[in-house]
């Protein structure tokens, strides 16, 4: 894992040494009216050498949620008179999207994947060399802060990679409700941390466009364990709750077309053949139950009043401990 020295962080033509706190503005482009954005990084370092964390948030611009723990994080102190080592904070990579609402940059492409990035490329692909190039180096843990789009909710999870044992044993310290596996995305910023040779985590919890306490409580809870177990805080942080670990989901989708409504939500067991929920049309002439496939537990659902065939509506896991 890397860790911070006695040497500056130098980030965009800004050196930050070891006991300082910096805010460091990163151009990344302008808008058609000429005002420029950009993507701050806010960098706290100890006196002390040590583990350096890396928390990003609003790469997809409508996922709110993550944006407002490290919001939270930052103006509550959580990062400030570390013990050792250094913490680099963004709570929004993707100014574009979080000014518009949106998923993604204004071309309609996904930061997210887009990685490594070229600064010759897309907005978004810019945007995501800023990230990998200027940035990422200096850290050996990143957690990429995330939602449900699109009126999914995720129940509280955090998710790395199958058999990356140094993942996985920081995914049980940050002590979400729900550890999940997943494969590294090709181009997703996960995959580019990897192959730097970075610890990667994503924290999925709550759904885009709307706030979440519960998601909001244990991505801070989580971040305070990270920092204590590698010593950067003395403050002990409450044990975490009961987590159960997934190895494999699926998702359940829309049999049909029409009205949803769903009657277990995220964070529930499902029971083989249990209905979690119906598909209505809009003039009472027929109902479609949906049913689960297997034993798990729902760790994401769909809020969306209408669906189409074929949409996900409950994403289940299973082979849990």
């Amino acid at each position: 894992m890397s860790s911070s020295s006695e040497k500056p962080f130098l980030i965009h033509n800004t050196e930050i040494a070891p006991g300082q706190h910096d805010v460091v503005r990163i151009p990344v482009g302008r808008l058609p009216s000429g005002n420029l954005m950009t993507i701050r990084a806010h960098v706290f370092r100890s006196t002390q050498p040590g583990p350096v964390l890396l928390a990003v948030a609003g790469i997809h611009g409508d996922e709110v949620n993550g944006v407002e723990i490290l919001r939270r994080a930052i103006t509550q102190g959580l990062f400030e008179n570390l013990a050792c080592g250094s913490v680099i904070a963004i709570p929004i990579l993707n100014v574009y999207g979080f000014i518009n609402f949106s998923r993604e940059v204004p071309d309609g492409k996904d930061v997210n994947r887009s990685f490594p990035g070229n600064m010759n490329g897309s907005l978004a692909s810019r945007v995501a060399r800023i990230l990998s190039k200027k940035i990422l180096p200096y850290a050996g843990l990143a957690v990429d802060f995330h939602t449900g789009g699109n009126g999914t909710f995720n129940y509280p999870q955090i998710r790395f990679s199958q058999g990356d044992e140094a993942a996985e044993k920081m995914a049980r310290i940050f002590g979400a409700p729900f550890l999940v596996t997943k494969p590294l995305i090709p181009k997703s910023f996960r995959k580019a941390a990897a192959d730097q040779g970075k610890i990667a985590l994503v924290f999925e919890g709550g759904e885009n466009l709307r706030y979440d306490a519960f998601t909001i409580e244990k991505g801070l809870a989580g971040l305070h364990r990270l920092l204590f177990a590698q010593g950067m805080l003395t403050k002990e942080p409450a044990p975490p709750d009961k987590c159960m670990l997934f190895r494999k989901s699926t998702w359940v989708r829309a049999p049909r077309a029409g009205m949803f409504l769903w009657r277990k939500c995220s964070g529930n067991k499902a029971n083989k053949g249990e209905v979690l929920g119906v598909i209505n049309d809009p003039y009472g002439e027929w109902e479609v139950p949906v049913a689960a496939p297997r034993d798990g537990y729902l760790i994401g659902h769909n809020n969306a009043p209408v669906v189409s065939q074929g949409d996900a509506l409950f994403h289940i896991g299973w082979e849990w401990e």
